[in-house]
């Protein structure tokens, strides 16, 4: 049987001596389910793609990831597109207009609206596709930055893959027109993984002191999985005004969290002659 050699930080592999966890096993376990999910991205055929069935083969983004795939396939289709890119997937999210992705981009300061003119910008004008035409599969560059989404997923311990993890993945991915656009406007991938971290910290802490005990209102369903399963979690109903409260609440521990390290950044830059201290 091949061997395959895994790098832990210190404190993690202390922490798995002393646990006595089955490494191999786990680590085998972890594989099999990555490449699964990785798989399924490279082979799909949009048109095949059950994007309103949670437990089709995207079954493990949830259904506003899967939204913003519909949406950029239906972008990618009225620009004459043959795949679809990057640039479709980014312009969808902002489309979508309400997922945890751009509340993330809003609490590193980069406004969303921004964003979406500069990718305007980077798009040549193409003629409209003729009714014949299909979009097939996502172009090379989607489909990694797709496989990044689940990589990072999988690094923060998430049992599903939601659009800030599409974030992730597109910051990630190098040679796409929307991680060009994203990365010039400040989202470098450290700082947007510490602010996605941050976010869903601030989420989970929220919806913790939001949850009733018997909520008057029916609970939405947040499509998630454990292992090959899907399952639906149970999120508070919050009114507009509430939604709006908690969603700056977030926006500011995401701020709060990220402060130190541009400051760190900027002191770096000011030593190095990059940029000057304000006058």
């Amino acid at each position: 049987m091949p061997k395959i050699n895994v790098y832990l930080p210190d404190e993690l592999a202390e922490a798995v001596k002393e646990a006595g966890l089955p490494v191999s096993a786990v680590c085998q376990r972890a594989l099999e389910q990555a490449v699964r999910r990785v798989t399924a991205i490279r082979e799909a055929v949009v048109g095949e793609l059950e994007l309103d069935d949670p437990a089709g083969r995207l079954g493990h983004f949830t259904a506003r990831a899967r939204a913003v795939f519909k949406l950029a396939l239906e972008r990618a289709r009225e620009r004459g597109a043959a795949a679809i890119g990057t640039e479709d997937l980014l312009a969808a999210m902002l489309a979508e207009g309400n997922n945890l992705a751009l509340h993330v981009l809003r609490a590193m300061e980069i406004d969303p609206e921004v964003v979406g003119r500069d990718l305007a910008r980077q798009l040549p004008d193409r003629p409209e596709a003729s009714g014949d035409e299909a979009v097939r599969r996502f172009s090379g560059p989607a489909a990694n930055a797709l496989e990044f989404a689940v990589t990072e997923a999988q690094t923060l311990g998430h049992n599903y893959i939601g659009c800030e993890h599409l974030l992730l993945g597109l910051v990630a991915e190098p040679d796409g027109t929307a991680g060009q656009v994203l990365r010039t406007r400040g989202a470098e991938a450290r700082l947007t993984r510490r602010a996605v971290v941050a976010a869903l910290a601030g989420y989970v802490h929220l919806r913790a002191q939001t949850q009733s005990p018997q909520p008057q209102n029916p609970p939405t369903q947040i499509p998630q999985t454990q292992g090959s399963q899907t399952q639906g979690v149970q999120a508070p109903v919050m009114d507009a005004t509430a939604q709006e409260g908690a969603l700056a609440r977030i926006g500011e521990l995401v701020r709060q969290e990220l402060r130190p390290l541009a400051e760190r950044i900027e002191r770096l830059e000011q030593h190095a002659g990059i940029t000057g201290p304000e006058a």
